[in-house]
């Protein structure tokens, strides 16, 4: 049977026919597929990005990506097997292939959400706040966040086929940005199998997602300032990228998350008799042994107190002595090969390079023995835990890494010691400290979070649910200072703002609302005899407005409030109290001025809006007295249509209302904005 040459997917079609580069079964050394050897023609790539996909990414709004993307994790979720099959090549255990597989799909599902909740209709991002720059109320200024109009350029590490692919991809295509995706060669059949599951959903649309198999040639040559560059690998590579002639030329922006020494630290508060000795345990082993230790984000360096030094690694000799190594198709394997056998020469020359500071705790020597058939040509490592007694004199165990199931135990003694042996990491993608001390970590957090991405503090509550060391969330910063490499990935809609670009702009509250979408305080409005609560979603304007009636605020309102509250708060009861406080009497409860707004507003009967479900930015600006007279204005602000049906399939969309509450000198008493589902004429 020949060997399946693989194909680039450039400008709408399949390229490449002649086989260049062999890439060998991690597992049993047979072929799998080739790289092609024509060429990728860039210009034409990116010409097609900019010509059809910027265009048809556009057409779309933010909300209707946010469900394509939501779209397509159903996809893919329902075709997983297919790549679960082709991931059995990498060496990924079935478990191991769970983290790349449906770790992508769900970060499309999570940004989907991010979109569906976070952003507007529309391609425009008010991001605010709006501020006066004179003195009338006419001159205000404010920023908006809009589509870069540039292509997205991501280049892949080889250890997260798909993850590594769609956790770029997703606030990429959420922004508006087409993307080209280049994923490392040795495991790039599995990225190219998820290239052709994507391309026959039909979900995403021609020239907004393109994949490169084999080199980049002079891609980033032909790259413009609206353009971004993603990078995920090695430190090395990084550091070259990032100096690339046409990128600092053009300014264009580029985001590194590089492979760095991560740590984890066993606290001295911690004992061998404590639960959270057994969580440090099997978070190092774990991170030596999931996809054969070759994350980004695994633990390189296990830095213990010298008195627990013995009793860590005995647990962790224990329990690196049960993992069973060998062919992932075999049930009882915990831990598969490493990608391929360049991999695994890299990782026995840096291993090496360690051992001339280190001693050999668990390795090869204990008993490696591979299971299952053909495992001979595969490229297996043994799990090997390296002691460095003198850590801060061993500098290769702070500056070498071996990307592979490969940690490092460093003892310490005092916290102050600990802090620095971190530090020597020269910044990481995730430290974990494993406590019991609230004090203790409150010390130590914030000296760790200056040289790492994140942080995990790992102990018995936090363990139930915990994701654990080695594992980005899509909802959090991914990426690190320093080392790791100076950038961010992920972290919810953070990573979608790197797709768009902001700008200040300047000029009259009714320009500023024109432009961002949204009803701006001072930019005109319009009232009609129809309430705005009486305006079905489609029917309603920006700026529709009601202003109320008033109404005066007695004592009976207070007590009355009072009352069925429970806040008898001194302030509302206690004439002699409130004289001497800085108000010098007694005033209205802030949350009964916002009911009684809400009875001045309100139009009780059934209708298009169907419910308030919260309030945002809402301040109480002036107390409200006993005899004051206040009012409302209830001003439609933004519109979403996320482009949802009830139960009865009537289509709904939120509305935020901008609320003013006035007193009868015209200050505003209260500001809030509040939130309601609004019906379709349907």
């Amino acid at each position: 049977m020949s060997t399946p040459t693989l194909q680039s997917y450039i400008a709408g079609r399949w390229v490449g026919a002649q086989a260049k580069q062999v890439l060998h079964s991690a597992v049993n050394g047979k072929p799998v597929a080739a790289t092609h050897a024509e060429a990728v023609d860039f210009g034409e790539a990116l010409h097609h990005a900019r010509t059809k996909g910027l265009p048809a990414l556009l057409a779309m709004d933010f909300q209707e990506r946010a469900a394509r993307l939501k779209a397509l994790a159903k996809y893919l979720g329902e075709h997983k097997e297919v790549l679960y099959a082709v991931s059995a090549h990498t060496g990924a255990t079935r478990s191991d292939g769970w983290v790349d597989i449906e770790g992508g799909s769900g970060t499309l599902f999570a940004y989907a959400g991010v979109g569906a909740a976070e952003l507007p209709s529309g391609n425009l991002v008010h991001e605010g706040p709006v501020v006066d720059l004179g003195k009338k109320g006419g001159f205000k200024g404010t920023h908006i966040l809009v589509p870069r109009g540039g292509v997205a350029v991501h280049i892949n590490a080889f250890n997260f086929p798909v993850w590594g692919l769609l956790e770029k991809f997703a606030p990429s295509f959420l922004a508006g940005m087409p993307c080209i995706g280049k994923p490392a060669s040795a495991t790039s059949y599995l990225t190219e199998a998820l290239l052709r599951l994507i391309a026959q959903s039909g979900l995403v649309p021609e020239g907004a997602l393109q994949l490169v198999i084999g080199g980049t040639g002079d891609l980033l040559d032909r790259l413009i300032g609206a353009d971004t560059v993603t990078f995920t690998g090695s430190a090395d590579t990084a550091a070259l990228l990032r100096v690339h002639p046409n990128i600092v030329r053009q300014s264009i922006p580029f985001n590194a998350e590089a492979d760095s020494l991560n740590c984890a630290i066993l606290a001295d508060d911690v004992t061998p008799d404590d639960e959270e000795f057994d969580l440090f345990v099997k978070e190092v082993a774990r991170e030596m042994t999931v996809k054969a230790g070759q994350k980004c984000t695994a633990i390189r360096r296990a830095i213990v107190p010298r008195k627990h030094l013995d009793a860590v690694a005995e647990k962790l000799r224990a329990r690196l002595a049960k993992i069973v190594v060998g062919d992932p198709a075999i049930e009882s394997v915990r831990m598969g090969a490493l990608a391929s056998h360049a991999q695994l020469a890299d990782v026995t020359e840096r291993v090496a390079t360690l051992m001339q500071g280190a001693e050999v705790v668990f390795g090869a020597r204990d008993g490696f023995q591979p299971v299952g058939d053909g495992v001979a040509e595969g490229a297996f490592f043994a799990p090997t835990l390296l002691l460095s007694r003198a850590p801060l004199t061993h500098d290769a165990a702070h500056d070498v890494e071996a990307f592979g199931p490969v940690s490092t135990l460093m003892p310490y003694d005092g916290l102050d010691e600990a802090l620095a042996l971190a530090a020597r990491g020269k910044g990481s993608l995730v430290g974990t400290l494993v406590t019991k001390s609230a004090a203790i970590a409150a010390r130590v957090v914030p000296i760790v979070a200056g040289l790492h991405g994140r942080v995990l503090v790992l102990d018995r509550e936090a363990a139930v649910e915990s994701t654990g060391h080695g594992s980005p969330l899509p909802q959090l910063k991914h990426g690190g200072p320093g080392r790791a490499g100076g950038g961010e990935e992920l972290g919810g809609l953070r990573a979608v703002l790197h797709g768009l670009q902001r700008a200040a702009v300047q000029g009259s509250p009714t320009m500023l609302a024109a432009i961002t979408g949204e009803h701006i305080r001072g930019a005109v409005v319009r009232e009609s005899e129809v309430h705005p609560f009486r305006r079905h979603f489609e029917d309603l304007q920006i700026s529709d407005s009601l202003l109320t009636h008033r109404r005066t605020v007695g004592e009976a309102d207070i007590v009355a409030f009072g009352g069925i509250s429970g806040d008898y708060f001194y302030m509302h009861f206690d004439e002699i109290a409130a004289k001497e406080s800085v108000f010098g009497q007694r005033i209205a409860h802030g949350y009964f001025v916002l009911s009684a707004a809400a009875g001045l507003f309100v139009s009780p009967a059934p209708g298009p809006v169907l419910a308030n479900y919260g309030l945002d930015t809402l301040r109480f600006v002036k107390p409200v007295a006993i005899g004051d007279t206040i009012r409302a204005r209830l001003t439609c602000k933004r519109k979403t249509d996320r482009n949802k049906r009830d139960a009865n399939g009537v289509g709904q969309g939120v509305v935020a209302w901008d609320v003013e509450v006035t007193n009868q000198h015209g200050e505003v008493v209260a500001s809030y904005d509040i939130l309601t589902l609004v019906a379709k004429r349907g």
